[in-house]
């Protein structure tokens, strides 16, 4: 690894017996585990396990559910496919109240222009703009969302 090289918690560095022992496990339970699909480590071109400190964390974590609490490994895995739900379904939430709050920002900021039109429906017109003459009425207003 070259000197000043950073890796994040996804970077698959540990080889099995190292991440067995950092997880406090036996090696044989890590392949069941990648065997069932719970932690699945990241492979090398070989074929060889490499896992990340995530993994790691992941399998205390099965640890912990399997031994401390007493779920199945079956349980253990809609556990943790819920929990990814979950996370992706909270980063769309704060993608669409970031997108929202946009819309609201942009619609509370400026002003909108309405015209009436040649049979009297209401024109929105752009800032800047003005209507066409159609006719005797040149009646515009300028409306502004509440508390604007």
């Amino acid at each position: 690894m070259a000197r000043g090289t950073r890796h994040d918690d996804d970077t698959p560095v540990f080889v099995i017996s190292v991440a067995a022992e950092l997880a406090g496990m036996h090696a044989q339970t890590l392949r069941q585990y990648d065997r069932l699909g719970l932690v699945v480590p990241t492979r090398t071109r070989g074929g060889g396990r490499r896992y990340s400190a995530g993994d790691i964390g992941r399998l205390r974590e099965v640890q912990r559910l399997s031994k401390d609490e007493g779920v199945s490994l079956a349980g253990i895995q809609r556990i943790m496919d819920l929990e990814l739900q979950v996370d992706a379904l909270r980063s769309r939430v704060a993608e669409l109240t970031d997108r929202n709050q946009g819309l609201v920002d942009a619609l509370t900021s400026s002003s909108r222009i309405f015209a009436a039109g040649r049979a009297g429906e209401v024109v929105a017109l752009r800032p800047g703009t003005r209507p066409r003459r159609a006719g005797a009425s040149t009646a515009l207003m300028l409306w502004r969302p509440p508390g604007g």
